[in-house]
């Protein structure tokens, strides 16, 4: 999130338009937002005056509101005013975005690689990998194929570690979480915002004083019936209540328990990737590679294949071969920049230390703001006692990414 006071050129978009919020921010607390949004001109709107939706040009909802309760929030007036377009309804990314208060242009400057969110949650980068091609998270943005992450989704990760860890398996859970993000296709971050509860193999959605099976089956919530009831939080702002939402969410469907079943990534359907992926996730890697070799010889050569087969090679102690893989990924798609900083890896790690540096350098080079390169060739640069190089490296991928999980080994080198 950037310092809305450094930013003019939106600095009176929001003149003269009258906005009413509503829900729970995740982004800060509202009061805050209230505050943000005046100071680009906007008008924040009473409680009394959100009855009369005449009086509103944008609704914005919480990021932190359940979906299952947004309905509370709209009364039918509201309702009709943004059916006829004389209101706007926002999510409060959307307003964000709106406003450039999420940069998207230097995303490498706020927002996680692969590698920095495995390393943040203590996974390996292949779990990074499934969990978005599952669409369990999604990228921010793409930058020379590469994922970045933004804030959100770093939580909602963090937060599906936790319910993992919670559970008796790791692909049910996964696969039942998916489960209910096809449900609910139209809902905005629905890992974020939907109420869910691990219970061995199931994933629950709690509703009110009932917990929903993906199926559809109502289970009752004795520990939620059990809790002293929720008295209403007024804001000091406008005076609005926040109560937890009360409803029971009625969903009928067929659930098949073979996995994954479907996911985001319409890859799958390739009967070959998906052999290939479930192979992965079972760690039987050399199957996985079979698989991958089989999609090269019916398709021809493919970077991406290419690069993930040299990802798995190298997972198998096998970094000679694995090598070879990332220098003929590039060849097929020099731009493919993971390619190029995995080969950066390999090389430093058999002690090839110069020629490391020279892949690095060409990752940098079709892309100079890879923050993780930055620290891989800082490092390798001070291996091969060169000092000055390291420390122009080390304090560019601070300048890039400061809460980086490495940036304190990086202000350790530099001795800030």
């Amino acid at each position: 999130m950037s310092d809305p006071r450094g930013v003019s050129s939106v600095d009176d978009s929001l003149s003269g338009i009258r906005i009413s919020l509503r829900g729970r921010f995740g982004s800060m607390p509202r009061r805050e937002a209230a505050n943000v949004l005046r100071s680009f001109g906007a008008m924040i709107v009473s409680k009394a005056a959100d009855a009369n939706p005449q009086q509103v040009d944008w609704v914005v909802i919480g990021a932190n509101q359940s979906p299952l309760s947004e309905a509370n929030l709209l009364d039918e007036p509201t309702r009709e005013a943004i059916a006829t377009g004389s209101c706007e309804l926002l999510h409060e990314t959307e307003l964000w975005q709106r406003l450039g208060l999420v940069d998207l242009e230097q995303s490498s400057r706020r927002f996680y690689t692969p590698v920095m969110l495995a390393h943040l949650l203590g996974v390996s980068v292949r779990v990074i990998r499934r969990w978005q091609r599952l669409g369990l998270i999604t990228p921010v943005e793409m930058l020379h194929r590469l994922p970045y992450f933004d804030f959100a989704e770093v939580a909602t990760a963090k937060r599906l570690a936790r319910w993992i860890a919670e559970g008796e398996s790791e692909t049910v859970i996964e696969q039942r979480l998916v489960e209910w993000i096809e449900l609910m296709p139209n809902i905005h971050r629905p890992l974020d915002q939907l109420s869910i509860l691990i219970e061995g193999k199931q994933v629950l959605l709690r509703g009110g004083e009932g917990l929903i099976e993906p199926g559809g089956q109502l289970r009752f919530d004795f520990d939620a019936l059990q809790e002293p009831p929720i008295a209403p939080q007024t804001r000091a702002d406008d005076g609005a209540s926040e109560e937890q939402p009360r409803h029971v969410l009625s969903i009928v469907r067929e659930v098949d328990d073979s996995f994954p079943s479907s996911g985001r990534d319409s890859a799958t359907d390739d009967p070959l990737l998906h052999e290939a992926y479930r192979a992965e996730d079972e760690d039987d890697l050399q199957r996985a590679v079979d698989f991958y070799h089989a999609i090269l010889a019916r398709d021809g050569a493919r970077a991406d294949l290419c690069f993930q087969i040299g990802e798995l090679l190298y997972r198998m102690n096998e970094p000679i071969a694995a090598r070879e893989r990332y220098y003929m990924a590039i060849e097929l798609d020099p731009d493919l920049v993971e390619a190029r900083a995995s080969l950066g890896i390999v090389l430093s790690e058999t002690g090839q230390k110069d020629l490391a540096v020279a892949a690095f350098l060409g990752a940098l080079s079709v892309y100079p703001e890879y923050g993780d390169v930055h620290y891989y060739l800082a490092r390798t640069l001070d291996e091969l006692d060169q000092p000055d190089e390291a420390t122009e490296h080390w304090s560019r991928f601070l300048q890039l990414v400061p809460d980086s999980p490495w940036a304190e080994e990086a202000r350790a080198r530099l001795g800030v």
